[in-house]
This record gives structure tokens, C-alpha cells and sequence, in this order.
């Protein structure tokens, strides 16, 4: 059962999955905890969210009650072009904070677009005449950008129009919609390809953050530094490649890919130092470990830079009361003694 605060690929338009839950029920060692099935409650503070965020430290969740919608009637993705990585990201800010961002929103930047059109680009004819037309429109590289719309059909042709406007406005390239079917048809064909790689001795890892919009520009630059030169000094040869991919009226995720040779010792040795770099990256900045990988173990270590030692201990308080010997998911959230 889900006990992360995750957030998928569609939450612009759906909600994160912790906005989603609402009732839980928590098995531990010490008896059981529930919540109310309310909309929306006053009382105290939110035990809803504690469970749902708990990574299996405290029990078992047997039962969650979430809000479901339709299955939509209507669909349309598309791909477009801005000028940079920061431009795209602009255009994003300005339709989240008009409360207008469609049901997906990402920018990739340069690094990410030159690896995906150099993947996913037509050949021969076609390819020259793609190249020609962005010649056309004015782009030599840029950020690639893709949006997608779900809902009744009035709805998304509206809320289309309505982007569409806003992308323009902000100096973005229309590519079709053949783009944007491309990234669905194979938004989910990564983690098989990162296998196929690792076969063939190469290094393939990810790692996200947030935070708000003004923090970003140092935030992006900061972690790509960071990762560049712990991977040079590993011995590791590659791209960094990032991409916005969750946005609020506050700020955005930023999520970033590396792929690369294993370096002079191997992955299991370089990647951990790589990660540790980053993190402290991250946090030297005040951003998020994760925007919604969670937790897991890697980043328990530096959970007092993300909720201060008093909430760790808070933490570890909790726990002992509901896991007294400690058999549950040990080493998450809080160090085993």
C-alpha cells in the first residue's frame, strides 16, 4: 500500500496523492490508528498525513480511501519549443500562478532536448524537413516543452487555447501533436532502457528536488555543478540532463537524469559520492531532498537539514510509541540506535 507523499507525471491537473487520501488505516505493533473518511477536518493536527509519509516505519496501511475521478472523454498532448530552459520554465510559472496549468506540464533542458530529439527525430526526408522548420521558426536548440490536456471535450479544448496562448506569448515554437504522443507512448519505457544500459556497462540514476520559483536558477545550476564535478573527479563520462516536471504557484520540481560510464572503481563506488555531492547541493540551498521519490534510506542521513534535529527526534518519538521493539522498516526515516 502506498506510503510515500508521491506525486505522478499528471498531477498539474490531478493532485498529488497525498492531496488524494482521504481516510487511512494504520496496523502497528501497538494497536491500530484510523482516521475519519471526512472531506476535510479541523482536529488537531493531520495523523492522515503522518501515515501516508511514514515509508513503513510505524505499520501496516490495510485500508486507504482516495478520491477518484472520470476516466477523461477527451486527450490531446503536444510538443513545443522555447527559446531556453529558463524561458520555458517562465511560461510554466506564469500559467500556474493564473491557475491555468494544463493536466501535464515539463520542460527539458538543453541537455535533456539535444538527447531526445537526437533519439526521437525523424530521419531522412522528414528529419531535414523537421531541422528546416525550426531553422524557420527561429530554433537552433531551445527547451522542449510538452503539455497535455485531460477532461470533458469542451474543457480541454479550451484550456488548450488558453496554453497555447500563454506558449506563444512566451516565445514558444509549436511542434504538434505527434511530439506529444510520442512522449506518452513512451513516458514509461525508461526504467526498461536503463536495464538494457546497465547491461551493456553503463550508469543510469536519478535524482529530484524543489523549491520555490525564485530559488530555482541557482538551485538548477548549483546540482549540475555539483554532480558534473563529483562525476569528473569519479572518473565518469556523461550527460546531466534535467527537466521541470511538477509545478505550483510557489515553485517546481526539478528533476534530473545522469547518464554515464560507471566510472574507475564502477557505479557502486562513484554513484554514492556523486549523490552525496548532490545532496549537499540541495540542502546548502534550501531545497527538498525529493519532491516525491520519498525518503527511502539514502536520504535519511540528512533529514534534520530538510525538519531539524527536534523533528527527527519528534520522529523517533512516534515510532518508539507505535514500533516499540523497532521491527518496522528499519533504517527509514530514522536511524536505527
Amino acid at each position: 500500500m502506498q506510503r510515500t507523499r508521491s506525486a505522478g507525471q499528471s498531477s498539474s491537473g490531478y493532485g498529488r496523492f497525498d492531496s488524494l487520501v482521504s481516510s487511512v488505516r494504520l496496523a502497528t505493533p501497538a494497536g491500530e490508528l484510523s482516521t475519519l473518511k471526512t472531506p476535510h477536518t479541523a482536529i488537531g493536527p493531520a495523523l492522515r498525513e503522518l501515515v501516508i509519509g511514514s515509508e513503513g516505519i510505524f505499520g501496516v496501511i490495510p485500508d486507504v480511501d482516495v478520491r477518484i475521478r472520470p476516466v477523461p472523454v477527451a486527450t490531446r498532448y503536444e510538443g513545443w519549443i522555447a527559446g531556453s530552459f529558463a524561458e520555458g520554465n517562465e511560461i510554466i510559472r506564469r500559467l500556474a500562478q493564473d491557475d491555468a496549468l494544463p493536466t501535464i506540464a515539463r520542460v527539458s533542458d538543453e541537455d535533456e532536448t539535444a538527447t531526445s530529439l537526437t533519439m526521437s527525430a525523424p530521419g531522412g526526408v522528414a528529419g531535414d524537413l523537421f531541422r528546416r522548420y525550426l531553422k524557420l521558426r527561429g530554433r537552433s536548440g531551445g527547451a522542449l516543452m510538452i503539455v497535455g490536456f485531460e477532461g470533458i471535450s469542451d474543457r480541454v479544448r479550451i484550456q488548450r487555447a488558453n496554453t497555447a496562448k500563454a506558449l506563444r506569448k512566451g516565445g514558444a515554437v509549436y511542434l504538434g501533436q505527434s511530439v506529444g504522443k510520442g512522449w506518452r507512448k513512451g513516458r514509461f519505457h525508461g526504467p526498461y532502457l536503463r536495464e538494457t544500459l546497465l547491461d551493456r556497462g553503463g550508469l543510469v540514476e536519478t535524482l529530484e528536488t524543489a523549491h520555490q520559483w525564485s530559488a530555482h536558477p541557482a538551485l538548477y545550476g548549483a546540482v549540475k555543478a555539483a554532480v558534473t564535478g563529483e562525476m569528473a573527479a569519479q572518473g565518469m563520462k556523461g550527460v546531466v540532463m534535467c527537466h521541470l516536471s511538477h509545478a505550483y504557484r510557489d515553485g517546481a520540481s526539478l528533476y534530473f537524469t545522469i547518464i554515464s560510464s560507471p566510472g574507475r572503481d564502477g557505479g557502486a563506488v562513484a554513484w554514492p559520492q556523486v549523490k552525496v555531492a548532490a545532496c549537499k547541493a540541495i540542502q546548502s540551498l534550501g531545497g527538498t531532498l525529493s519532491h516525491h521519490h520519498a525518503t527511502g534510506r539514502d536520504h535519511t542521513p540528512y533529514l534534520s537539514g530538510e525538519i531539524s534535529e527536534l523533528g527527527v527526534e519528534a520522529l523517533a518519538g512516534i515510532k518508539e510509541r507505535l514500533d516499540p521493539a523497532g521491527i518496522m522498516n528499519p533504517g527509514k526515516l530514522v536511524l536505527a540506535k
